[in-house]
C-alpha cells in the first residue's frame, strides 16, 4: 500500500510584511509536491473562518501555522516546523535548530519580528507578483 500523502496545513502570514511574502515564496519553492502547505493572510476570511476568536488572541502577526492536527505553531515552533515539512536538508535544519531552547529562538524570532517593516518593507514597498500556477495554492 503507498504512503498517504500528507493533507495540506494552512501556513498563515502577516498580509503586509515583505519578509514574509518572501517566506512563502521560500515555502512555494521548496514544496516539491505543492501539497504540504495552502496559504492565506493573517487579515483574510480564511483566517478568521479557520481560528476561532478565542485561539486568535494573543497570536503574534507573523507566520502562524495551523497543522493537520488542529495545533497552533507560532514563532520559531512555526518556523521549524515548516521546515520539517519541506524534508530534505531543510529537515536537517530544523533537527539543528531545535536544540536551541526555545526561549533562545522564540527571543531571536521576535526579535527579527520587531525589525522586519524597517528592514524589509512591507507589501506596499514590495510588489509581490505570484503566477498563475501557484495561484490555486492561495486563500484569501
Amino acid at each position: 500500500m503507498p504512503p498517504v500523502a500528507p493533507k495540506p496545513e494552512f501556513l498563515f502570514y502577516d498580509g503586509h510584511c515583505a519578509l514574509c511574502h518572501r517566506a512563502v515564496k521560500f515555502v512555494l519553492r521548496h514544496d516539491v509536491s505543492g501539497k504540504l502547505f495552502r496559504f492565506a493572510p493573517l487579515q483574510g476570511p480564511t483566517f478568521q473562518a479557520q481560528v476561532p476568536p478565542d485561539r486568535r488572541a494573543g497570536l503574534p502577526d507573523s507566520i502562524v501555522v495551523l497543522t493537520e492536527e488542529g495545533a497552533l505553531l507560532v514563532r520559531s515552533d512555526a518556523f521549524l516546523h515548516v521546515l520539517r515539512r519541506l524534508g530534505g536538508g531543510w529537515k536537517g535544519l530544523a533537527a539543528v535548530l531545535v536544540v536551541v531552547p526555545r526561549p533562545v529562538r522564540d527571543f531571536a524570532y521576535d526579535f527579527v519580528a520587531r525589525i522586519r517593516y524597517r528592514v524589509f518593507g512591507t507589501k506596499e514597498d514590495w510588489c509581490p507578483i505570484v503566477p498563475p500556477d501557484l495561484r490555486a495554492r492561495f486563500d484569501p
